[in-house]
């Protein structure tokens, strides 16, 4: 058997010092075996074979002295035993520099923005390790992301991973747009978006929300697309991490890495250990789920010359929150943001819940007392606000006690507080984009707590940014309008609610 494979490696080999070359021996779908007579390729290098060496294998064991099995990265439809197989020396590598921005990649670094050729730049092994605790910041410090309801009450951590859950239609693309906007304008970031499992049709509508946006220039995006195999699907975060530890590390740049979804990244990993062949663990997924989600998470980071900042959305099978994916999704998170359906269907956006999301960041010592008392005194508000919502829906607001009435005035106009315009929604809503700062954010939510605008009408906290602008747009509300700050204000509340429900 060997001298025959030798024989043929011999006769379509034109030139030995060429490259290191074997022969495929077995193919099981994404699963190819190769017979290698002198150098055995070491775990992860990179096997090219078929026409014009199009079909990519990665070697993830090495079974014996002479045979390695890897997964195809790409579709091996003509793949067969007896085929030469190139060695190509190394990794898989992705593209860094500055050439990167504002294009479009796939796993392998090529562009699929039908946009100019690449150029300037390097290529960097997508097989990096964690940075050393030696780098790594050990203070604790606030990313502001100019959105009053996140960094009021569920503050996001520099060179933290944040959790974004949320349906279709509830805002989630918007408010991560907008996030990006945010971090390219007005903190000289650069943000990258890495889709795992996305649809070609959403990595399409997204590419152009960001064009029309103004916030591609300072953007990189690469997908690892639902119909490639799950070898790229499994590969594709670890590029676009690759490409954000160059901006970190060598251009010293704060970095918004986007992730979604990082469950279809465990699902992929999944399936590249069952073709593998591995023994399923829990509920079947793969026994490394640990160590392949630990080695991708702590790669983002804060360290000494700069911070990869990652918001992810998570997808939870089957709302089951025990589920191994997700539990060991959630061990990484420092902040959870959930979007809810009926916030949105209200016309609260973004459509944050503020009650079901949290933040490891709220506490004293990080946010500072004043922040955390304000904070816990805004959920204690809105909190009993929801409870009172059942006896104001069967009684009405008129039988609630004095006491009762003023927390809910307090709520609905903390609510509306915490609405706010984006930049990337302008051509839609007509309303300008506000960029608030938490010293605002802070100061208005405290002026509504002490009944500062208890006399002012709802609407004109709705849709602004800073307080200041409350006292601005009422004096520009209709005379109707204004007239009924003159009647009482457990009028006003009544028809505000009954005009909600």
């Amino acid at each position: 058997m060997n001298l025959t494979l030798t024989s043929t490696i011999s006769n379509k080999e034109k030139n030995s010092n060429l490259l290191n070359r074997g022969i495929i021996t077995a193919v099981r779908g994404s699963v190819v075996d190769i017979w290698f007579n002198k150098n055995l390729p070491p775990i992860y290098s990179v096997l090219r074979t078929g026409a014009e060496n199009k079909i990519i294998i990665e070697v993830l064991s090495q079974r014996d002295e002479r045979h390695v099995r890897g997964i195809a990265l790409t579709p091996t439809q003509g793949l067969a035993r007896g085929m030469v197989v190139e060695d190509s020396g190394g990794p898989l590598k992705a593209p860094v520099g500055k050439g990167t921005l504002s294009r479009m990649f796939d796993v392998f670094g090529n562009t699929i923005d039908r946009g100019a050729e690449l150029s300037d730049v390097a290529w960097r092994s997508v097989h990096q390790s964690p940075p050393s605790l030696a780098r790594r910041s050990t203070t604790s410090e606030i990313f502001e992301t100019g959105i009053k309801v996140i960094d009021v009450l569920m503050p996001l951590e520099r060179g933290g991973k944040t959790g974004l859950f949320g349906g279709a239609g509830v805002g989630k693309t918007v408010l991560l747009t907008e996030m990006i906007h945010n971090e390219i304008g007005n903190q000289k970031g650069v943000s990258i978006f890495c889709g795992i499992g996305e649809r070609c049709r959403e990595g399409q509508e997204l590419y152009q929300e960001m064009k029309d946006a103004g916030v591609l220039p300072n953007m990189v995006m690469i997908f690892g697309q639902m119909n490639e195999p799950p070898g790229a699907r499994f590969r594709v975060g670890h590029a676009a991490l690759t490409m954000a530890e160059y901006f970190r590390d060598d251009e010293h740049r704060d970095v918004l890495l986007l992730i979604d979804n990082i469950f279809r990244f465990i699902q992929a990993g999944s399936e590249v250990s069952g073709l593998m062949g591995q023994m399923p663990s829990r509920l079947g997924y793969q026994p490394t789920m640990g160590t392949e989600l630990s080695g991708l998470e702590e790669r983002i980071a804060n360290t000494d010359t700069g911070a990869i900042t990652s918001i992810q959305a998570v997808y939870v099978p089957a709302d089951d929150f025990t589920d191994p994916a997700a539990v060991h999704t959630f061990s990484h998170l420092s902040a959870s943001i959930v979007l809810s359906r009926k916030r949105a269907s209200e016309g609260l956006y973004p459509a944050i819940d503020p009650l079901k999301s949290n933040s490891k960041m709220a506490t004293p010592g990080i946010i500072g007392d004043r922040h955390y008392t304000l904070a816990q005194e805004i959920r204690r508000t809105l909190a009993q606000y929801a409870d009172l919502k059942d006896i104001i829906a069967m009684l009405g607001l008129e039988q609630l006690s004095p006491d009762d009435r003023k927390v809910v005035a307090r709520a609905r106009r903390v609510e509306r507080f915490l609405t706010q315009p984006f930049f990337t929604t302008e051509q839609f809503s007509g309303l300008k984009g506000k960029l608030v700062s938490l010293k605002d954010a802070l100061d208005g939510c405290d002026r509504i707590l002490r009944d500062e605008f208890k006399d002012y009408p709802e609407s004109a906290l709705y849709m602004i940014g800073a307080i200041g602008e409350a006292k601005k747009k009422e004096k520009k509300e209709p005379k109707e309008e204004n007239k009924s700050v003159t009647k009482s204000k457990t009028e006003v509340e009544h028809a505000t609610d009954a005009h909600d429900s």
